[in-house]
């Protein structure tokens, strides 16, 4: 049996297999509600064969949203679109999951086909927040609003309210995205964090703002449910957060509960000194997994069966997660299985027997 087809169970939930397909934006809701399009998109990958399937970033209030267009769990309103994509994937064998987040300083930007930069406050933007008043640059270049420690508060129990809606919603596996320069991140990194208080300075106080919000949605997520947190392992950049910091961090969350960290990087900077390649975040995960004791998911430029089978057998990653891989096929675990010799492990839907 190829690695990559074993099952993996973490707490209570057991993955039929080690394929993943990361949260990737579609910027495509409507008022924070998934609809059709999410359906399909997602569902095609879950009757691919995927084990896990995340929904992108979800906003945990309006101004956390990157775009207009976000997928968000702000209102109840949003639990029954969210709910219905859920029911879909769990009855074709996938394990439904989402990823909370706060965009912070990055958000309020269009769709990415319909421009760059952040859109004016009256041109359907919104005032953004985040740890310190510092843009972020590089066409981001509205200055955010320092967070308060009211503010710090109100977006603590954002990340509260979105999970119980989430467990609402019939979601199995949370994910909380502090990575890719976003809000959580925002605190971690030295490079946005210039507060003073007991949430900036050295590195207990950048990190307290995340352990605190992990511990807030670790007291209301289910105790048998995966709780994840998604962090970018190294800002490549000097003087930024490293790989050191994030296993420093990684061994806090697990006391916190938290149960698996998704390996990616970057984002903090609009200049960075990224050596990008095949796998080339892999060994993030694999150090994480080593030295802090705890599961991870590898990401960033997994495209190969033998690839992907070779990150699992080795132990270098418990689940390898697919981005962009995952928008070109859907069906990439089928595949995957028939290439590594593996037989009828993805079950195909009868719809599709005589073509599997």
């Amino acid at each position: 049996m190829a690695a990559l087809f074993t099952p993996f169970q973490l707490k209570d939930i057991t993955l039929r297999n080690r394929i993943g397909v990361s949260p990737m934006c579609q910027y495509s809701a409507t008022d924070g509600a998934l609809n059709d399009w999410h359906l399909v998109h997602l569902g095609s990958r879950a009757v691919g064969g995927a084990g896990l399937v995340i929904v992108e970033a979800t906003a945990v209030a309006p101004e956390g949203r990157i775009s207009p267009e976000d997928a968000g769990l702000w209102a109840d309103a949003h639990i029954e679109p969210l709910a219905r994509v859920n029911r879909f994937l769990k009855a074709h064998g996938a394990v439904p999951a989402v990823q909370l987040a706060h965009a912070g300083r990055k958000a309020g930007t269009p769709a990415p086909w319909r421009g760059d930069g952040q859109l004016a406050d009256d041109a359907g933007g919104w005032p953004t927040l985040a740890p310190s008043a510092e843009a972020f640059g590089g066409g981001l270049d509205k200055v955010p609003q320092a967070m308060t420690p009211a503010d710090i508060k109100r977006v603590q129990q954002d990340f509260v309210a979105a999970a119980r809606r989430a467990l609402a919603a019939g979601c199995e596996w949370l994910e909380i995205h502090a990575a890719h320069g976003y809000l959580l991140h925002q605190f971690l990194s030295p490079l946005s964090n210039h507060r003073t208080d007991e949430y900036g300075g050295g590195y207990g106080q950048r990190i307290r703002f995340v352990l605190e919000t992990v511990a807030a949605v670790r007291a209301v997520w289910p105790e048998r449910l995966p709780l994840t947190v998604r962090l970018s392992c190294t800002d490549w950049v000097e003087g930024g957060w490293d790989i050191e910091d994030s296993v420093g961090l990684t061994q806090c969350l697990k006391a916190e509960g938290v149960d698996l960290i998704d390996c990616s990087s970057g984002g903090a900077a609009t200049k960075a000194n990224m050596i990008i390649g095949p796998g080339y975040q892999v060994p993030f995960a694999e150090r994480i997994r080593r030295e802090a004791g705890i599961a991870t998911a590898a990401v960033g430029l997994i495209t190969e069966p033998k690839q992907a089978e070779a990150i699992v057998r080795d132990g270098r990653a418990d689940v390898v997660l697919l981005g962009r891989e995952s928008l070109r096929d859907a069906y990439w675990p089928a595949r995957a299985a028939r290439e590594l010799g593996v037989k009828e492990i993805v079950p195909a839907p009868p719809q599709y027997a005589r073509a599997w």
